[in-house]
């Protein structure tokens, strides 16, 4: 395959950044996106220019590290797939392929196709834990759970936090994300204690975080590789409003 490449070259956070164009050629339908880009960087490094910097590390749809927007959509044009499982027969040969980092303010663009994400961190560190004793694991029956709450909760647990979710929605919103994770804790037993405070602070750190709100457009549910459900979504809006009208009475 011959492709044609428009990536996004940023040298810094203050730098001033540009699509600049490269031609690969060799390029197997069987290697991944991400492997492609590999290819490029080995001709660039034996030109003597600097590779471009992009995110990864599992290469297994599992970290959420390779964050990219790709010809417009987070992930690039298949569904449910993440960028380092897309692989090069999704595009024609002679495909010209636009490369991008996700654009959103809370994400600043590091170098090149590399965003800042710990916002993220710093919304699970407002509120997403629970409140455990450390010792042996529990026995496996100690705590029934009803079969529709663990399957909602192990739903809303396979969101792996790569911010396609944020990089899709017109308003830079996180609320998948969060939702994600404030749901998946909601459904449990061990994650009653802080349920009502867990909410609240996580969603006060995502505005502090700069994402925007949510306006139910559900781009961010058409991009998520795990398909995660704007349905948490909306058990994330009760779950605030109830601590909300709780915190009030008290």
């Amino acid at each position: 395959m011959k492709l044609t490449l428009h990536i996004w070259r940023q040298k810094s956070r203050t730098d001033p950044g540009r699509l600049v164009t490269y031609r690969v050629e060799g390029i197997s339908p069987d290697m991944s996106f991400l492997e492609m880009l590999d290819t490029l960087n080995e001709q660039l490094i034996r030109r003597g220019e600097e590779p471009v910097a992009f995110d990864h590390d599992c290469r297994e749809g599992i970290c959420g590290s390779c964050a990219m927007m790709i010809n417009g959509m987070a992930h690039g044009p298949e569904r449910a797939t993440t960028t380092c499982q897309l692989h090069m027969r999704s595009f024609p040969d002679g495909a010209e392929i636009t490369i991008e980092p996700w654009r959103a303010k809370a994400f600043p663009i590091i170098k090149d196709l590399v965003c800042d994400r710990s916002a993220f961190d710093r919304i699970i560190q407002a509120g997403g834990y629970i409140s455990v004793n450390t010792g042996g694991a529990p026995d496996g029956n100690s705590l029934p759970i009803p079969k529709t709450a663990q399957d909602r909760a192990m739903d809303a647990a396979a969101c792996i936090g790569c911010g396609a979710c944020v990089a899709a929605c017109p308003n830079a919103s996180a609320m998948l994300f969060v939702s994600a994770k404030v749901s998946h804790l909601a459904q449990l037993p061990q994650g009653q204690p802080e349920r009502k405070e867990r909410v609240r602070k996580m969603l006060a750190q995502h505005d502090r975080e700069g994402f925007g709100h949510c306006t139910n457009i559900n781009e961010c549910e058409a991009a998520c590789p795990k398909e995660i459900s704007v349905e948490h979504i909306a058990q994330l809006n009760r779950d605030y409003i109830t601590s909300t009208v709780s915190s009030a009475i008290k």
